[in-house]
């Protein structure tokens, strides 16, 4: 048994139905179109207007690096999508298979830091505005997001490591991990080695990428709550509603991943519940695609300051574009009439100085 880019377990036998599309498979297909569609749109206008017509601020910084981690996975789903569509088969070469797998995991990093430090940032506008206004400014912030990067980056090198294809005996190229890559020298159970390799990844995914992202997620929004309640603040319905849908759209996307990874490195070999998380992982791993659908949704949609920006700086752009065919049709029209007036001035010359030598014809022909 073989496991496919997303840990599916794959059978290593031919089935007669293998150029088939099962309709989990065609399902899985759908999803991830629709998905990377979406995506691909939602993020390249949030980084074309935020990134190029909104003022520089600390949210706009927040949301630019949230949509550029979201846009970076989703225009990766189309690969998977055509992985999906070929029958399960890699063609597009081992190093490609590295990069495309490494985009998936340093969206899931990257994703839970910035998901994590937008909560930390505005639990500390409301805790300690004083701090947050002395010292919460633009550059920190920027430097904060490029240390998310690089700390994502770094945990995304062993899954680029062991990342590599396979080639099974039916023919179908896998891109999934090969635990035995990089093994040192000496002897050793190389089977124990490559467990202890499987289950360290899946943990470090399921800690570092989304149960601590999670609790600092919770504990940011609580302690906001919390204050807020002793000032004898008034808690906005749509802060209540942004926080509860933050957290649901964050374990309700990457929680079956995180879980069904779990269950199927943890499961003996050939037990039911890894043929379970085997086939499940597929369409959790899309779903967890859904939340760089959801962030701009939650992040930008939900800010109405930043929405009627985005709404004012899109009819500045439209209204640039009108002016500037307006303008060109102007232009043509004015040369248009140009052209036409030069055209009767010329004609009207013509015609003054023929007249003359009409007239000089019929007196020679008079006197004649």
């Amino acid at each position: 048994m073989v496991v496919s880019p997303y840990n599916q377990t794959v059978n290593n036998r031919t089935s007669p139905n293998e150029t088939e599309l099962s309709s989990l498979n065609f399902f899985t297909i759908s999803l991830h179109g629709l998905f990377s569609s979406i995506g691909i749109i939602e993020n390249l206008l949030i980084i074309g207007v935020v990134g190029f017509h909104v003022r520089r601020s600390v949210i706009s910084i927040w949301i630019l690096n949230l949509a550029a981690s979201d846009l970076l996975a989703t225009s990766s789903l189309p690969f998977f999508t055509l992985y999906m569509a070929r029958g399960n088969t890699w063609t597009l070469g081992a190093t490609f298979c590295r990069i495309h797998s490494s985009i998936f995991f340093l969206n899931m990093f990257v994703s839970g830091f910035l998901l994590a430090a937008i909560s930390t940032d505005r639990c500390l506008v409301v805790l300690r505005p004083v701090w947050a206004q002395n010292h919460r400014n633009t550059q920190i912030v920027g430097r904060i997001c490029g240390v998310i990067w690089a700390l994502a980056a770094i945990c995304t090198i062993p899954f680029y490591m062991f990342r590599d294809t396979i080639h099974l005996s039916n023919g179908k190229i896998l891109c999934y991990y090969k635990y035995d890559r990089f093994l040192p020298q000496g002897s050793y159970d190389q089977e124990a080695l490559r467990k202890h390799r499987k289950e360290a990844l899946a943990f470090m995914k399921l800690f570092l990428a989304f149960l601590i992202p999670l609790l600092i997620i919770i504990l940011s929004y609580a302690a906001v709550n919390s204050s807020l309640a002793r000032r004898g603040c008034r808690r906005s319905f749509r802060f209540v509603r942004l926080v509860v849908a933050v957290v649901v759209s964050f374990v309700l996307c990457w929680a079956p991943y995180h879980i069904f990874i779990i269950i199927e490195v943890m499961s003996p070999s050939g037990h039911p519940a890894q043929a379970l998380a085997s086939k499940a992982l597929p369409v959790s791993a899309t779903i967890g695609f859904l939340n760089s659908v959801l962030n701009p949704i939650l992040y930008v949609f939900s800010c109405p300051d930043l929405c009627n920006k985005i709404r004012h700086s899109l009819g500045a752009v439209m209204e640039s574009v009108l002016a500037e065919d307006l303008a060109e049709l102007a232009r043509r029209r004015s040369t248009a009439r140009s052209s036409i007036s030069t055209t009767e001035v010329v004609m009207k010359q013509r015609n003054s100085i023929a007249t003359p030598c009409l007239k000089t014809e019929q007196e020679q022909n008079a006197s004649e």
